[in-house]
């Protein structure tokens, strides 16, 4: 009798055992402090006890596909990276800013910058990831010595990547800016214009949707490759790897020493995230770290 007493009683211990692990799981629905968002948690620096949920809001290509390539790492410390994808370079930082993500990455220290400025937003950089060479694409124009007299040029018209595509068109001897270092430079800031070139101010992420249309485009790399351009092979002219526009892990301001973030940052800056940003992109995204 005391035998199968014994036996019941361990029975009944690994039972209550296995469902307490069972309690903290990315799927329990808790919503306690222990297992909820990331952007709830202590600054401690300390790793998270309990499983937690991190929502990250990300650019298709690359972002949300380097992001996916070190959900295991994460998984690994017990944070459940939740990464959802946007087609814009809006919504992302109001969901940050407001709380419905707990970081975001697409973007880099620049228009960051500017967002804030411009919105009133409280967002800061947590660690660099990558940078994305901005590219100069072939429209009716298929080379920078053909281009004519007049030639339309597609860019975007976001304050910081319309700057960006300015310097880049400057690099190739196209257009001279009155001044060089002014990240935030608009065609009303190009002091010299040879081939009197026509400037399509666009929203960033619709470029590629209007490159037969217009002589040449500059296009972010994260959009090039959603649209199928191998920026590496099909751009006429690209960013060289002293680009300062590194994409940044951004946050809420006093989150950025979330347990979860510094692991989130420390994932995407490791060993795995390299190897796989160099074998996935070929050159059209290179690590920052």
């Amino acid at each position: 009798m005391k035998r199968k007493l014994l036996a019941l009683t361990l029975a009944l211990g690994l039972t209550a055992s296995l469902a307490a692990c069972g309690s903290t799981g990315a799927g329990s629905g808790s919503g306690s402090a222990a297992s909820g968002s990331a952007g709830s948690g202590s600054a401690s620096g300390s790793a998270p006890a309990e499983t937690v949920t991190l929502k990250v809001a990300a650019s298709a290509t690359p972002h949300a596909e380097i992001l996916n390539a070190v959900k295991d790492i994460l998984a690994q410390q017990g944070i459940d990276l939740q990464v959802t994808e946007y087609g814009d370079y809006v919504v992302p930082n109001t969901a940050v800013e407001e709380g419905s993500e707990d970081a975001n990455y697409f973007q880099h220290v620049p228009y960051l910058d500017n967002f804030n400025a411009e919105n009133g937003t409280h967002l800061v950089n947590a660690g660099g990831v990558h940078i994305e060479p901005m590219g100069i694409y072939a429209g009716k124009t298929t080379a920078l010595a053909d281009l004519a007299d007049g030639a339309v040029v597609a860019i975007p018209n976001d304050a910081t990547n319309e700057g960006r595509a300015l310097l880049l068109l400057e690099a190739q001897g196209l257009i001279k800016l009155k001044d060089s270092a002014n990240l935030t430079a608009t065609p009303n800031d190009i002091a010299e214009n040879p081939k009197n070139l026509t400037f399509k101010e666009l929203e960033a992420a619709m470029i590629p949707n209007t490159v037969e249309e217009v002589d040449l485009s500059v296009i972010n790399s994260n959009y090039a490759m959603e649209a199928g351009f191998n920026p590496v092979e099909d751009a006429l002219a690209i960013e060289d790897a002293n680009s300062p526009y590194v994409n940044i892990i951004a946050v809420k301001e006093g989150n950025e020493n979330n347990p979860a973030i510094r692991a989130l940052v420390e994932a995407l800056q490791s060993e795995t995230a390299r190897d796989f940003i160099t074998t996935t992109y070929g050159g059209a995204v290179i690590p920052a770290v």
